[in-house]
């Protein structure tokens, strides 16, 4: 009985408290975050598009990836303007939906009319452009969201006293953990609607393999409506409560203190602007003119851009603040930047592991569900561990973690099918690997966004919060980068044929197996690194 009763407590304490914690300030940004963890619905399908249609490198991918990362660079600018028209955010999310839709609609063209897209455009260009617009919307969704995230969070409890700093940082770690667990239940639902119409894919000929993938696109398409429904709905209770209100004689000024928070006007900052304008100038010239080593450029003069603008920030906090937003920006940075294996380790996985569309969406599925469990039971963890820690601890995770995918390269499935008369095989190992590491992407992220939404002024909320996002984004960008190095290489290839079944490119994978071995070795040694050094230096943080 006692174990019962402890067990009970525990499961109050972590599962009925944070719904008991649940406010309706915090339904629109969640709507976002949830629409957000959708839009990655065309994620396994755009993954087989290229595959099946498109003849691009692993290192080309690469460096798509670097492009579609930029949107978010500009996250900063965008943030600031976001508080100048914080009394016009429904307005913002619309837009930012409508750009999201756009980027779903082409690729439904695409796949339904490729005759009439490809005497407007290459295909290629098409899918490129699809690429960079969904970013492009979402970012300017998630500057709307993340300082509604703030706001969301009362600085006063209900007799106007202070709330203290560790009831504080719990209430921002909730609201952050709800914000991830929104995000992450959408990509939950995109896995279960990836495994429903993938199912029996592999018996379907290459047009019928075209409709899925067309109708995953449409889909897609209802999902812009679901970011904004979260103002719709706020709207409406906003506009229910001022009526009950009415109905019990309540003043006009009575109502309007109770529903109203006090807007704290932001003073406009022009060099956010200016730093924006350069940003779009650079990438403009460099791409348009197909400037050699362009994508150095370009990451490099948005690294400046932003650390400038960064600046400008620094100087309405404390320099103790200002020392620890520095530090824990640079171990960030070096946490995210750190390079993936590519495209390559995909294509490997269907082609020689056999893994199909359904499996794949199995593994994600997995991912989602699990790491949904893993941030509510974590959630006491991170709201008691600073984020430098959290890092540690995950950047070692990270390096064990990636050990099952260097023996799947191996062959180390034959041998634990041996063994275990195959139950213990490819898939087994996948799945297993992919069950321990599914909840721990996302955890060195709540405690930063919870970090970030404490110490934000009321009048930079969005500001402040894109200060960090733009920051570490460009982490991405980097991480993209040396992506591309590591596959420029060691070269991985896949085959590929053209519309007569000629061979237009053979496969490769000899030089999968060190390549995941480098990716492994920076993955751990880059973070621990940077941490011993910021630890041991003015910009030591312990928040």
């Amino acid at each position: 009985m006692q174990v019962l009763g402890k067990f009970a407590t525990w499961f109050d304490d972590i599962f009925i408290d944070l719904i008991r914690q649940l406010r309706w300030s915090y339904v629109p940004p969640l709507m976002v975050y949830f629409a957000y963890g959708l839009a990655t619905i065309s994620g396994i399908t755009g993954t087989f598009f290229v595959k099946e249609y498109l003849d691009l490198s692993a290192a080309y991918l690469a460096g798509l990836g670097f492009w579609a990362g930029i949107p978010w660079a500009l996250k900063m600018p965008l943030g600031h303007l976001v508080d100048i028209l914080w009394r016009h955010k429904a307005w913002l999310l619309w837009l930012g939906a409508a750009l999201t839709a756009l980027s779903f609609f082409i690729m439904y063209l695409v796949l339904t009319a490729p005759e009439m897209m490809s005497t407007i455009a290459p295909l290629k260009s098409w899918f490129i452009a699809s690429t960079i617009i969904a970013p492009s919307g979402l970012v300017l969704q998630d500057a709307v969201a993340d300082a509604m995230s703030v706001e969301a969070v009362p600085r006063t409890d209900d007799s106007g006293m202070a709330i203290d700093h560790d009831t504080s940082r719990m209430m921002h770690t909730t609201m952050q953990t709800l914000g991830r667990f929104a995000l992450i239940f959408g990509t939950v639902v995109v896995a279960i609607i990836n495994i429903t119409m993938f199912a029996g894919i592999e018996a379907l000929d290459q047009a019928q393999k075209s409709t899925v993938y067309a109708n995953i696109y449409l889909i897609g398409l209802v999902i812009p409506l679901i970011s904004v429904s979260g103002i719709l709905l706020a709207a409406w209770h906003r506009h229910s409560r001022r009526k009950r209100m009415q109905a019990q004689g309540l003043s006009a000024a009575a109502i309007t203190a109770a529903l109203d928070t006090p807007d704290e006007p932001t003073t406009p900052n022009p060099w956010y602007f200016i730093g924006g304008a350069g940003f779009v100038a650079i990438t403009l010239i460099v791409g348009l003119r197909q400037v050699p080593y362009g994508q150095e450029i370009i990451f490099l003069g948005s690294l400046v851009i932003v650390s400038l603008l960064m600046r400008q920030l620094l100087t309405v906090l404390p320099v103790a603040q200002a020392r620890a937003l520095i530090g824990t920006a640079l171990i960030l940075f070096v946490f995210r930047a750190v390079p993936r294996p590519g495209d390559g380790q995909t294509w490997f996985s269907i082609d020689i592991l056999g893994f199909d569309q359904q499996f794949l969406s199995l593994l994600s599925f997995i991912t989602s569900a699990l790491t949904l469990v893993g941030l509510v039971v974590l959630r006491p963890l991170m709201a008691s561990r600073s984020v430098t820690a959290i890092v540690v601890i995950l950047t070692v995770a990270a390096g064990i973690l990636s050990l099952p995918n260097i023996g799947l390269y191996y062959g180390i499935q034959n041998w634990t099918a041996a063994l275990t008369g195959g139950v213990v095989d490819a898939r087994f190992i996948a799945i297993l690997d992919t069950a321990v590491e599914s909840p721990l992407g996302q955890v060195a992220v709540i405690p930063m966004l919870a970090w970030i939404a404490r110490n934000a002024p009321g009048d930079l909320k969005a500001t402040f919060f894109a200060v960090m996002a733009s920051f570490t984004n460009l982490a991405l960008s980097a991480s993209a980068l040396l992506t591309k190095y590591l596959n420029e290489v060691f070269i991985v290839t896949r085959e590929v044929s053209d519309s007569t079944g000629a061979i237009t490119t053979a496969a490769d994978y000899s030089q999968l197996g060190i390549l995941l071995i480098v990716v492994t070795l920076i993955t751990v040694g880059a973070p621990l690194l940077t941490i011993a050094l910021v630890q041991n230096s003015r910009l030591r943080t312990d928040d």
